[in-house]
């Protein structure tokens, strides 16, 4: 029995120090595609009597804006949200401050809300409008957040609010807070509204608020094939769900508000007087591309961003009466199609944009002008370039890039 013990230990030692065989190598995971970065922005218009240029400049270059968001990779999740001031219609107890709309993926409800906004002389409270903006709204967590204060009157009228308290807001939120003064850069106002700018770790910017309302574009040859293409697109939307067709009709006439915004709309029997409509010619610009985005209420864009989404689980009563009529089983494939055609769209509108623009580019180049004659649009997308680029975006050309 004591051999037997003894063989049997003698065995196991060099099976106990055997090493053991290396595991099976498993296959390299594909890395995960990083999520979409969101950009938070908000912009306050002083909406007193002298500030008609800022708020029409604002419905003429949204769609600009929007357009060089739509640039940056990787893609942005984009809401916006708006604030007005200094008008007397509002509550002084606000400090005649009015929230217009809480940050929002719709751009048709922020193009709507610009659109009612009238102005009426008042007081105007920077450091109020920038404080509620910071307090009020639901920032993302994580994402880029952008605060736009406009406005011409002195900086520091608010005796209530004061300038350094909204800066240890805004870096507590880790909110950029920038600044756009309406008027002259060299102006003793201008100096006070740079210096909040740089309290809050932003950028101070100075701006002709008329510009973009009195030096109207020219047309080009590409101008009426983008408006053609965009109503072409307008057509291929399916409104589905009990909001829908309210949402239809709110899309078609923020259409009807981007014309009447161009300058010269009204003038001549040429039709713009010589003059392009700008805010149309953007809007269809931006419906082309990356950022806006309707799932809520457009079938197409549903189906687009949730792969799970069942369109026979939609009752018929909410559905769109082209696809209600189809049996359940086409229904999927009839939007498909729908989908197809406007893609297809979008790539045109994408294209003729980019020849209006090298177009453009080109007539600019013959006429050099001053940096300080910049509109709000071009204040607006370069500071946002800038601070994305620091926040780890980069700026692409279009939206056919890789993102």
């Amino acid at each position: 029995m004591s051999r037997l013990l003894v063989c049997a230990a003698v065995l196991a030692v060099p099976l106990a120090f055997t090493p053991a065989p290396a595991p099976a190598q498993e296959p390299a995971r594909p890395r995960p595609v990083a999520a979409p970065k969101a950009i938070d922005l908000v912009l306050c218009l002083d909406t007193s009597n002298s500030m008609d240029g800022l708020i029409d400049s604002a419905k003429i270059k949204l769609w600009d804006i929007v357009n060089e968001l739509a640039r940056l990779r990787p893609t942005p999740d984009l809401r916006v949200a708006l604030y007005s001031y200094g008008n007397d219609n509002y509550a002084p107890a606000t400090g005649w401050v009015k929230k217009e709309l809480d940050l929002t993926a719709d751009l048709d409800d922020v193009y709507k809300a610009l659109n009612t906004l009238r102005t009426r002389g008042g007081t105007e409270l920077v450091a109020r409008v920038g404080k509620a903006a910071l307090t009020e709204q639901p920032w993302h967590r994580g994402a880029l957040k952008l605060l736009f204060v406009c406005g011409n009157e002195p900086v520091d009228q608010d005796r209530q609010t004061t300038l350094e308290e909204v800066a240890d807001l805004a870096k507590g939120r880790g909110v950029i807070l920038n600044t756009i003064y309406c008027g002259r850069g060299d102006s003793h106002e201008a100096k006070g509204w740079a210096m909040f700018a740089d309290k809050c770790g932003g950028r101070a910017l100075t701006i002709d608020q008329n510009r973009a309302v009195v030096a109207a574009v020219p047309k080009t040859e590409f101008d009426d094939q983008i408006l053609k293409a965009g109503d072409d697109l307008g057509r291929t939307y399916l409104a589905y769900g009990k909001e829908g067709a309210a949402r239809f009709e709110n899309q078609k006439a923020q259409d009807a508000n981007a014309l009447k915004a161009a300058p010269g709309a009204a003038a001549g029997p040429g039709g713009f007087g010589g003059a392009a409509p700008q805010a149309a010619l953007a809007r269809a610009a931006s419906k082309a591309g990356d950022l806006y985005r309707n799932e809520r209420w457009d079938l197409i864009d549903k189906l687009k961003q949730d792969k799970a989404f069942d369109i026979t689980k939609v009752p018929d009563a909410e559905l769109p009466a082209e696809v209600a009529k189809l049996p359940p089983a086409d229904r999927a494939g009839y939007v498909q199609k729908k989908a197809d055609e406007r893609a297809a769209l979008q790539k045109r509108i994408a294209d003729l944009t980019a020849q209006r623009q090298r177009k453009l580019d080109e007539e600019r180049a013959k006429a050099p002008r001053n940096p300080a004659d910049q509109a709000l649009d071009e204040a607006v997308k370069g500071v946002v370039r800038d601070q994305a680029r620091a926040a780890g975006f980069e700026v692409g050309n279009g939206r056919d890039e890789k993102k």
